[in-house]
């Protein structure tokens, strides 16, 4: 099967398990690729590496030191780019418009979240409902709640949902 038309940027993860558990998920729900963008860790860390049981060797991926840079290459290679993060103007993963794919979604550091220049420049951003009193997901279960809705909603315009 080929992989979903979806790409992850994690820009400036503090954590490197985090980043593992993101390669888990990508490889789990046959994601195109994974960009590190920034101080994110890459493979070669050890906690990466513990985290993504090998995931990180099934998923293609790539790391640039700026965010910018990957944005550009994505956006040349005829990706939508999206922001998940918590705004009012946040939609569904289920509410993406079909023309959106391929999609490159941008996740931020696990304490600012994606930054606000990066954020402007997103296409779209998309949100989580939050019910919660702390209204906040680990960027790794983010990830991961927000990439399956998004290649359930891929699946579902290419006609193979």
């Amino acid at each position: 099967m080929p992989p979903h038309p979806l790409v992850v940027v994690a820009h400036d993860l503090r954590s490197a398990y985090n980043v593992g558990s993101i390669f888990r998920t990508a490889d789990s729900a046959g994601l195109a690729g994974v960009v590190l963008a920034g101080f994110t860790a890459t493979p070669e860390h050890r906690g990466v590496a513990k985290t993504a049981l090998g995931a990180q060797d099934a998923v293609p991926w790539r790391h640039v030191e700026d965010v910018w840079t990957a944005l550009a290459e994505l956006r040349a290679e005829g990706y939508t780019v999206a922001a998940l993060e918590r705004t009012p103007d946040a939609i569904a993963p289920s509410d993406v418009p079909a023309g959106a794919f391929p999609l490159a979604l941008v996740l931020g550091n696990e304490v600012h979240g994606v930054p606000p220049d990066v954020l402007a420049a997103a296409d779209l951003v998309i949100g989580l409902p939050q019910y919660g009193v702390k209204a906040s997901l680990n960027v790794s279960v983010a990830f991961g709640v927000a990439a399956y809705g998004l290649v359930e909603r891929a699946r579902a315009v290419a006609g193979s949902g």
